[in-house]
């Protein structure tokens, strides 16, 4: 049997490594070995951020959230306690969006819940 050498499959491996680390710094973009271990450790941050954007959005849109409402006297648990028996069914994104843009809608949802609140 004959020999087989690797020579085009690798080189097809290396260019895809390195097409994927365009844009590091230093060696990380140009040399083999540094590109892959640079490429392993960005695809676990995508993966990782990927999940974590999630919670850091959230996160966001309840400060958001919390900041408004406590401009109309209420804090972020009464109020999304008096949302919820009120029947509102916005989430916190939405919620967040009137916050920022509309603030006249979003003082109307406070007085909503504050009456929500009280009647319970």
């Amino acid at each position: 049997m004959t020999r087989v050498k690797g020579g085009p499959r690798a080189r097809k491996r290396h260019k895809k490594v390195l097409k994927l680390t365009k844009g590091q710094r230093g060696t990380k973009h140009s040399l083999y070995k540094r590109a892959h271990e640079a490429m392993l450790k960005s695809l676990t941050y995508s993966y990782r951020d990927r999940r974590r954007r999630k919670r850091d959005f959230r996160r966001l849109w309840i400060t958001r959230i919390n900041a408004a409402a406590r401009e109309h006297g209420l804090p972020y648990g009464r109020f999304m306690a008096g949302l919820k028996v009120a029947g509102v069914g916005l989430d916190r994104k939405m919620l967040a969006e009137l916050a920022v843009n509309d603030a006249e809608s979003f003082g109307q949802l406070v007085e909503v819940a504050k009456a929500a609140h009280a009647g319970q």
